[in-house]
């Protein structure tokens, strides 16, 4: 087993409230994606810590701005607001687990990528999991309290298998400082994607040129800084026009475009298609 770590700068909470408990939940990666490509490979995040879990397949995921490998038998965890994507070369198959809000586990506060080489720990993550989903589909009594506790443990194993091997490679590979760099600018880009912005903002608030950020990005993620805001926009816009029925000026201003028109160009730019397009296919 190896273990890559990720460090994530800290995002405080802007308003301060209170996390509202939410109950954890079992998804397959299959019905994450839905056939469309896009709901995997573009930049997007999720309102709660995750963990994904790899059986099969392989391909390049990026997390809070750096790109490396993944295969079979990867486990990734992601806390609340982690910007991540992830290609793939082959289908792939796997979990992803939607962790509880609001209660004390013990998961780390920063993503966490472990590779699991020992078939031992392969089926007791996989058997963790699947307790847990048989939890979260019960209508058994006390099915909530059981399925917290599994989340527990799932929590108190994954802690224990890192704790034994992340000190090894805290300091491997990269530039700390340019790590650090398109970590901030990822987590940014997660909070303030909504505006109409460009990467010059962005490279203000972080005290360095558009030009130099976007070298920095392309060098730890493989894409420059612009591809990255525009793909979490890009996700963002393909979500709601699948997902909701918000009128496409609605969408175009909650992405972060001035105008209608601008996103419907960038939209098709992007995806070979129009919003209205896009959405009638759907």
């Amino acid at each position: 087993m190896t273990v890559q770590r990720l460090t994530l700068l800290p995002q405080p909470n802007a308003d301060g409230a209170i996390p509202v408990p939410q109950p954890p939940e079992v998804l397959s990666i299959t019905r994450i994606s839905k056939g469309a490509p896009w709901r995997t490979e573009a930049m997007r995040s999720y309102s709660r810590p995750s963990l994904i879990w790899f059986t099969r397949g392989q391909g390049r995921l990026t997390v809070a701005g750096q790109s490396g490998g993944y295969g079979a038998h990867n486990a990734v965890f992601l806390p609340a607001g982690t910007m991540h994507g992830f290609t793939s070369s082959a289908p792939v198959l796997g979990s992803v687990v939607l962790l509880p809000v609001g209660e004390s586990h013990r998961w780390p506060s920063e993503p966490l990528h472990l590779r699991l080489r020992e078939v031992r720990l392969q089926r007791e993550l996989t058997g963790l999991i699947d307790a847990l989903d048989r939890e979260c589909q019960s209508d058994a009594p006390f099915s909530d309290e059981a399925a917290s506790l599994q989340a527990g443990l799932l929590a108190v194993w994954f802690a224990r298998i890192s704790e034994t091997q992340v000190n090894a490679r805290l300091q491997s590979g990269g530039n700390p400082s340019g790590r650090q760099l398109t970590e901030a600018f990822t987590a940014l880009v997660e909070r303030e994607f909504q505006r109409p912005v460009g990467i010059t903002h962005f490279a203000d608030r972080l005290g360095v040129t558009p030009t130099h950020l976007s070298r920095v990005c392309r060098q730890h993620s493989g894409r420059p800084a612009l591809k990255i805001l525009n793909d979490r926009r890009h996700f963002e816009a393909c979500r709601m026009l699948s997902d909701t029925s918000l009128p496409i000026s609605t969408i175009a201003k909650r992405t972060g475009f001035s105008s209608p028109a601008y996103f419907t160009r960038a939209f098709r730019a992007a995806s070979g298609q129009s919003p209205t397009e896009f959405r009638q296919a759907r």
